[in-house]
């Protein structure tokens, strides 16, 4: 089986909004896992169920990006360059970041061979500037919900849910809303021992969509 071709946009987004989903992924992979067999963290064969993963981060150079906390970070690949996707994350930059028209070229074009689009926090205004989440119900960070429904009134924006799941759209409140997104996803894709062993690894207890504690494992995952 191919490995999930995972794209990042290199806006200069909240670190916490993109480094938690890639570690909640990363902490899934076989690689990971397998160093957790070793130690004796995870049960031997969980390795084997993790993810085949590859992350790509996607700019329109290979230029550092700032992020929040003076954190850079390096690019992997271009626009022009990037390989096909599976899925593509946006983290959220200032509410008034204006997305080059590269990218949102990128978004436009990418959005029709992924089977899903996430955004964390600010990422969901981003979207929305594509036209793409136009007639869409989304969310974005709560406390910029009045921001959104001024700037983007052809969305649908959300105030009850931590994430708003619109097709292949996936939209999510603020960072840490953005973890709990896919942790969601996560146990929805993954077998039961590489849910335990990646949130374990992470002492990581993900709330569901409406900010309430869940249980590790959801229905589907626990079958």
């Amino acid at each position: 089986m191919s490995p999930i071709r995972f794209g990042i946009l290199m806006v200069p987004y909240q670190t916490l909004d993109v480094a938690g989903p890639v570690d909640i992924l990363s902490s899934c992979s076989q690689p990971y896992l397998q160093v957790m067999e070793k130690g004796g963290a995870v049960p031997k064969g969980t390795s084997g169920a993790g993810l085949e993963i590859e992350f790509h981060y996607v700019s329109t150079d290979m230029k550092p990006v700032q992020h929040t906390g003076n954190l850079q970070s390096l690019p992997t690949t271009t626009c022009n360059a990037c390989p096909p996707l599976d899925y593509l994350l946006i983290g959220g930059p200032a509410p008034d970041y204006q997305l080059p028209e590269t990218f949102a070229s990128l978004i436009r074009v990418r959005a029709q061979e992924v089977k899903a689009i996430f955004t964390t926090c600010t990422g969901a205004l981003l979207l929305a500037q594509t036209g793409l989440l136009d007639g869409k119900n989304a969310t974005v960070n709560h406390v910029l919900l009045p921001y959104a429904r001024m700037q983007y009134p052809s969305v649908h924006w959300s105030d009850s849910q931590q994430w708003v799941i619109d097709g292949r759209f996936w939209t999510a409140s603020g960072a840490c809303a953005g973890m709990d997104m896919f942790a969601h996803w996560v146990t929805e894709n993954c077998h039961p021992d590489v849910v335990r062993g990646g949130f374990a690894s992470l002492d990581f207890a993900p709330r569901d969509i409406y900010g309430k504690p869940q249980s590790i494992l959801s229905n589907h995952a626990a079958e």
